[in-house]
């Protein structure tokens, strides 16, 4: 969410921003914007007038009573009445302008950076550098399935039984390849100072909407009936969420924190559910980074963040390359985005299997986050990425590391977390 005094004072810069998001049915909220921001700070002044009167007189009565001016003390307690009352329906209005002007904020994308490519959707994305040498074996690599099922290590049909498409079982060295690469990306990022954090799973209504936009609310989250719970997408959102409504001391800043978590996704409006494959699923385990820092660091901390991911990927001798997200391709919230992608052996491409954001102070000033200086308060800049996704990765993995005998290599960083296992067959 913008500020609101940038959007009053520089109403064109707004629109041309959504333009360049390719959202032009957003455009008349501007406008809407500025009429509820008038309407409320013009109540806001006559209820502060109306207070402000109303103490002054109610301060007479006492002293006019102590006079013996009963009559006289009378009519002003009439006054402070009239005060009160008109003072009570303006409090109404305010509070009716100030809650149609927050549902017309959060609609408004956050101002994306300079820098940013502009395109309509993500086909319009651009590869920034490539990290590894992309290689195709002389052998036919198997879609990832199959070669998951060769070592008994998936089974689809049990788990559409049980919940339908968009979930699986893992068993046996697969399951436990998925749970190594979990633990080494945890103690890659301690390596390199992060705070490892276990987040709640399930977040309440008023930090899903500090955290992400209506609409990815809408085809992202489960929702607990009967409670104001929902079920996390990603550990960012409980672990942003855990600075909500706090004023941090400048001095303690940055906080960089590395949480694990379950992942529960709706996926609606995506492209659909694989009956066979493990790429776009409804529950899944990730290791996250977030990071809350100065305004003046924000742009640092984002580099680093996505060169993390990178440096883990090819730890593992996994090809990656680089993405900047197009204006079309940014969530509300973000203002600068840039994906991972692994290379696919099997398809000859490269896929995504992170993505790092910077929001500045859009989750911010939602959740009310706030650092304390010498020189008065202010927003905090907030930033997360995905270390690592099974079983996203494991498809990348087990792609790039298959041999021609049906066998996986393990990667040396890898080999602690499998038991020493250099290979499994």
């Amino acid at each position: 969410m913008i500020d609101i005094r940038f959007l009053r004072e520089n109403p064109e810069i707004v629109k041309e921003n959504i333009k360049k998001k390719f959202q032009d049915h957003k455009l008349p909220l501007v406008e809407k914007a500025i009429e509820f921001d008038a309407k409320k700070r013009e109540v806001q002044a006559e209820a502060d007038s109306l207070r402000a009167e109303r103490n002054k007189i109610s301060k007479q009565i006492g002293a006019l009573m102590a006079q013996g001016k009963r009559d006289e003390a009378e009519e002003v307690k009439k006054k402070v009445g009239e005060y009160a009352s008109r003072l009570a329906e303006v409090e109404v209005l305010e509070k009716e302008f100030d809650e149609k002007l927050t549902e017309v904020m959060m609609k408004i994308p956050n101002i994306i950076d300079e820098s940013v490519p502009i395109g309509k959707d993500d086909s319009e994305n651009v590869e920034i550098t490539r990290y590894g040498e992309p290689k195709v074996p002389d052998f036919e690599v198997p879609y990832h399935t199959d070669i998951m099922e060769k070592f008994s290590g998936i089974d689809l049909d049990s788990a559409r039984k049980v919940a339908g498409n968009g979930f699986y079982y893992l068993m046996g060295d697969i399951a436990r390849l998925h749970s190594a690469v979990i633990a080494y990306a945890r103690d890659f990022m301690i390596d390199r100072g992060f705070t490892y954090c276990v987040p709640p799973f399930m977040i309440r209504s008023n930090v899903v909407s500090g955290v992400m936009s209506f609409e990815e609310m809408d085809a992202m989250m489960y929702k607990i009936e009967g409670e104001d719970l929902y079920l996390i997408g990603t550990s960012e959102h409980s672990m942003i969420g855990k600075f909500i409504d706090t004023l941090n001391p400048e001095e303690n800043l940055p906080y960089t924190l590395t949480s694990y978590s379950p992942c529960f996704r709706k996926e609606k409006g995506a492209h659909g559910i694989e009956e066979r494959g493990v790429y776009r699923i409804h529950q899944f385990e990730k290791q996250e980074m977030i990071v809350v820092c100065k305004p003046d660091e924000s742009k640092m901390w984002f580099d680093k963040l996505w060169q993390n991911t990178v440096d883990l990927f090819r730890s593992m001798d996994i090809p990656v390359r680089t993405l900047e997200c197009c204006s079309g391709d940014l969530a509300d919230l973000k203002v600068k985005s840039v994906d991972v992608e692994a290379w696919s052996p099997r398809q000859k491409k490269y896929f995504e299997v992170g993505s790092c954001s910077n929001l500045t102070d859009a989750q911010a000033r939602r959740l009310k986050i706030r650092v304390k200086s010498k020189n008065g308060n202010y927003f905090a800049h907030t930033l997360n990425n995905t270390v690592v996704a099974p079983p996203r990765m494991l498809i990348a993995f087990l792609e790039n590391n298959l041999q021609a005998d049906g066998s996986i290599k393990i990667p040396t960083a890898l080999q602690p977390y499998m038991g020493g296992k250099t290979e499994i067959k």
